[in-house]
């Protein structure tokens, strides 16, 4: 039988091997707490609506192959900064579109149209980040061409537009159609080339906006995004 002082001593040893046993456990959990109190906090920085993004087409879009759904892609030309200028979209970001509506070319000098959105950023470290973007305008006078077809602007209009058929060498113009029938270019742009004509529209062409041209995504709502960095 064994005695209050030896059922003493083992209850103490056992306490004691718990305890040893305790103790690894509750400092992992504490250095674990403390990694999440010391951990960097990651900024982000905000490019406001109303903003363009300069981009290229990845692939042909016809608005005689084109429909709602149908999905595309273009890639960044030029770095994004936010408002405080920093980077936060660099070049080579893949943005994401995908076709509204597209109306084929018609018989009475109708050209065909392409109703195009934008829906999400991919950087090339993997970040996507959704976006609520429409096609950007060229405003005459305020554009211009090089040789190989790029265009630039100092300044984009956020009307609703689309691409339209007509361009030079059976591409597409950026605009709007006045009154809706086949008159003159609303917010139009010089030719480049690659898909941009001047104020007057051929009739009865399809929309075709070829792979490599350039245009803007116009954002219709702030994005937020951490600094990025090449290294």
């Amino acid at each position: 039988m064994i005695s209050k002082k030896g059922q003493a001593k083992r209850t103490l040893t056992f306490f004691s091997i718990l305890l040893l046993m305790l103790v690894p456990s509750v400092v992992q959990v504490e250095g674990q707490a403390k990694k999440k109190t010391t951990a960097k906090k990651v900024k982000y920085y905000t490019v406001k609506a109303g903003e363009k993004m300069r981009v290229r087409m990845d692939s042909t879009l016809s608005s005689n192959t084109a429909h709602p759904g149908y999905k595309f892609e273009a890639i960044v030309v030029d770095p994004v900064y936010s408002t405080g200028g920093v980077q936060v979209v660099p070049p080579g970001s893949v943005v994401e579109g995908h076709v509204v509506s597209a109306q084929k070319a018609q018989k009475g000098g109708k050209p065909g149209t392409i109703d195009v959105t934008f829906t999400g950023i991919t950087l090339p470290n993997h970040r996507h980040i959704a976006i609520n973007g429409s096609l950007a305008s060229f405003e005459a006078g305020n554009t211009k061409g090089d040789e190989e077809g790029q265009v630039s602007a100092k300044k984009t209009s956020h009307r609703n537009v689309k691409f339209i058929g007509g361009g030079a060498a059976g591409g597409a113009v950026i605009g709007a159609l006045a009154g809706g029938g086949t008159g003159a270019l609303i917010g139009g742009a010089i030719g480049a080339g690659t898909g941009f004509v001047g104020s007057k529209l051929s009739k009865g062409k399809d929309a075709e906006v070829k792979e490599g041209t350039q245009f803007g995504v116009y954002l219709n709502r702030n994005i937020s995004l951490p600094e990025y960095k090449t290294f």
